[in-house]
């Protein structure tokens, strides 16, 4: 056999060992959340996961922030950058930027590249239906921190249009306010309520550390839902990591397991999605 035929039938073979996996997961709604470099290094991979999913029959829904490119625009406009528990701070000006950023920027350049990939992508945000009805949030000890949104409502019914006809929603973290005004809503938060409101079989949030690490910083490779206020409590799990595990208890209400896997390895979403090994921090109910 040449090496040219033993290649080939090298790959024929691995897509016969994903086989059982389509067939588990056809049909279904797979939640997405891309953040930090799963958006910049590795994205081209990403994306390419997510169109080949939605050809071989699953749901996959996409939600996304923009954390660094907002604080780059903010500086750019003199505008501090804080944040309190994970969350940004987000004031008038804020909002601004933030609305500028994720709706006039990232959300079209996601659906284009996902479109020119053979997908067919159509960008909206929480704001649009709208999906994600907010109230103001607060911080752990009560600070104020502006134009954050905690969903309070989810109308999952134009998303559920969008899947029906075969598109794969691209969903920035807006939030439209009961009081007609935008928030910031935490696009983990957002990814975990929407996960529960359409019925998805599994949450994934790409993030640019390999998953949950404990305090020798050996990764986490499984945890169960219980355990995480303990791990937020004895400072294991610190900053940004806090709003992605409560996202994943969330989730729980009503998706099977969460999953927080490293957006910068190549194909992160297929080796998390149809392979035994898998890769990253999986969140599981008990």
């Amino acid at each position: 056999m040449t090496v040219e035929r033993a290649e080939a039938v090298r790959k024929a073979e691995v897509l016969v060992e994903a086989l059982p996996f389509i067939r588990n997961f056809h049909g279904d709604t797979i939640v997405v959340k891309l953040g930090g470099s799963s958006m910049e290094e590795a994205k081209a991979n990403v994306l390419e996961d997510i169109v080949l999913l939605r050809y071989v029959g699953m749901n996959p829904v996409v939600v996304h922030g923009g954390g660094r490119e907002i604080t780059a625009w903010q500086q750019k406009m003199g505008l501090e950058s804080r944040f309190v528990d994970g969350l940004r701070v987000t004031d008038e000006d804020s909002i601004e930027v933030v609305k500028m950023v994720l709706t006039g920027k990232v959300n079209p350049e996601l659906v284009s590249a996902l479109n020119a990939l053979g997908g067919q992508a159509v960008g909206m945000s929480g704001e649009d239906g709208p999906c994600i009805l907010v109230k103001p949030a607060a911080s752990a000890n009560g600070e104020d921190l502006g134009l954050v949104g905690d969903v309070a409502q989810v109308n999952p019914e134009p998303i559920k249009a969008l899947l029906d006809r075969n598109y794969i929603p691209v969903i920035a973290s807006l939030g439209l306010g009961y009081d007609g005004k935008s928030y910031n809503v935490n696009a983990d938060t957002v990814a975990a309520e929407l996960a529960v409101a359409l019925g998805a079989r599994k949450l994934i949030l790409l993030t640019d550390v390999e998953g949950i690490k404990d305090k020798t910083g050996e990764l986490i490779t499984e945890i169960v839902a219980h355990d995480i206020t303990g791990k937020i409590g004895d400072g294991t799990v610190t900053g940004g990591m806090i709003p992605k595990v409560k996202a994943c208890v969330r989730a729980l209400a009503g998706v099977e397991k969460a999953h927080i896997i490293d957006g910068r390895v190549p194909h992160a979403l297929l080796l998390e999605l149809l392979t035994t090994e898998g890769i990253g921090t999986m969140i599981v109910p008990g």
